[in-house]
């Protein structure tokens, strides 16, 4: 009889096990967050421009960083890899981040319109359209119930599109004083009564009356030109690095020629209107995503330049590593450059 209940047992138990290590190698969250390279991806089919010039016979390409929480698999996976790093979890609100990615992307697409228009001579006006709810500031408890990503329609009944026309209306309002706000959030208006807040100016020092969260401003450029007005496609990339390699693709297409002259370009940066390119963070990941899909130029921030100069000389490729504080840097670069065989 024994052997008999051992024997029926044995699959229960063995599927028990398989059970308990799928979950602790798939299902069970570890405190970790995983950095990989992303993906190069041409910028051209992401942005329109009806009279643009569509002349490119190379291509200028984003990068990305690819991050992701680990499980047990992924955290063995990612210490074999030697183009994975694995850090400590963020504690972030996750609705928080992701608008705050949105909002860089954003920015960062205007702000490459403002630049390539400039450096193309092309006339154009700035428009406020709205502002938003990125999240709340750090160790602050607001009075009101804000969420990111919502709409901030009117304060006590005046109409906001601006941060400035927000901090104007709040100007003359001391801590403890109540404003009536209206929110619309998904596509849901509604009206909140809300406590002002002390804030104090980290960088002054100075105390003013608040709401008590960090707020975004999407701003509209527009051309004098409505033919060489800049479209962009949605997509699923966040953050403001894409910047420079944004500003070339629209300088490329406002102009005659093909600026990338048949060679496959990639690249990372923030960008300023002014044409400063800025440093961003995870090169290392893009220098071996770029190189994944062929690039041969690398545009790079001067300040990251020699953290991807070490990376691609570790990954023995033949990309060339091009550090740039300016778009005029950049430009200049690849008028000089030799046409691809």
């Amino acid at each position: 009889m024994k052997r008999k209940g051992w024997k029926f047992l044995r699959p229960t138990i063995a599927g028990a096990a398989f059970i308990l290590i799928v979950y602790v190698l798939v299902f069970m969250p570890l405190p970790y967050i995983i950095y990989q390279p992303g993906t190069a991806e041409e910028i051209k089919p992401m942005i329109t421009i009806a009279d643009g010039d569509t002349e490119e016979q190379g291509a200028f390409m984003l990068t990305t960083v690819s991050s992701r929480y680990a499980n047990a698999a992924w955290y063995l996976a990612a210490k074999l890899d030697k183009n994975a790093e694995i850090d400590p979890k963020p504690k972030r609100n996750e609705k928080e981040y992701a608008t705050e990615q949105v909002f860089y992307m954003t920015g960062s697409q205007s702000n490459a319109m403002e630049a390539a228009y400039k450096k193309a001579g092309v006339k154009y006006s700035i428009e406020p359209q709205y502002i938003f709810v990125i999240g709340h500031v750090k160790n602050v408890a607001s009075k009101g119930d804000f969420r990111a990503n919502d709409v901030i329609v009117s304060v006590d009944g005046t109409e906001v599109k601006s941060l400035d026309s927000l901090v104007s209306l709040l100007g003359a309002k001391k801590p403890g004083d109540h404003v009536q706000v209206k929110l619309k959030r998904d596509g849901t208006e509604l009206d909140e009564n809300v406590e002002l807040i002390t804030l104090k100016d980290d960088q002054t020092g100075k105390t003013r009356a608040g709401l008590g969260i960090t707020i975004g401003e999407f701003r509209k450029v527009v051309s004098a030109d409505g033919g060489k007005q800049v479209q962009f496609a949605k997509t699923d990339i966040g953050g403001p690095s894409a910047g420079l390699m944004f500003t070339l693709e629209i300088y490329n297409r406002l102009t005659p020629g093909d600026l990338s002259k048949g060679h496959r370009i990639a690249g990372t940066g923030t960008m300023s209107p002014d044409g400063t390119v800025g440093p961003i963070g995870g090169v290392q990941f893009k220098v071996v995503a770029a190189d994944r899909e062929k690039a041969e130029i690398f545009f790079v921030p001067e300040d990251n330049y020699e953290t991807a100069k070490q990376k691609a000389d570790s990954i023995g490729t033949a990309m060339k590593i091009v550090p740039v504080q300016t778009v005029d840097d950049a430009l200049k670069y690849l008028n000089n450059l030799e046409p691809a065989p």
